[in-house]
């Protein structure tokens, strides 16, 4: 997390790939920090965990968060997130052709 002093207003910043998210905005509210709830978010939604591995992990690391509560959390963020990172990801609309190949094998065409 970064604080970013402005001489009058103090604001907390997470950047997430790069890309600033206001802990004020989104956070509003939540029990949890703001890093955890997005390291939860982003880890169901990278690697193929399931809501109750992520509880796993962050037992193991001293938080106490329940599956369900990841769930809601995936649920109210990922859109969000997805809406922000979107346009900084590469266009993958090149197209592509795949040429057959025929091999002699024994005498056969194959």
């Amino acid at each position: 997390m970064f604080r970013i002093n402005d001489g009058r207003l103090s604001r907390s910043w997470i950047l997430l790939g790069g890309l600033p998210v206001a802990e004020t905005d989104l956070f509003k509210r939540r029990q949890y920090e703001s890093e955890i709830i997005l390291l939860c978010v982003r880890c169901y939604l990278r690697y193929a965990l399931s809501y109750r591995d992520l509880e796993e992990l962050m037992n193991e690391r001293g938080l106490s968060v329940d599956h369900t509560t990841i769930y809601r959390w995936v649920q109210d963020y990922a859109p969000e997130l997805e809406k922000r990172i979107r346009p900084h990801l590469r266009l993958t609309n090149d197209s592509y052709r795949i040429d057959e190949t025929y091999v002699k094998i024994k005498g056969k065409w194959s």
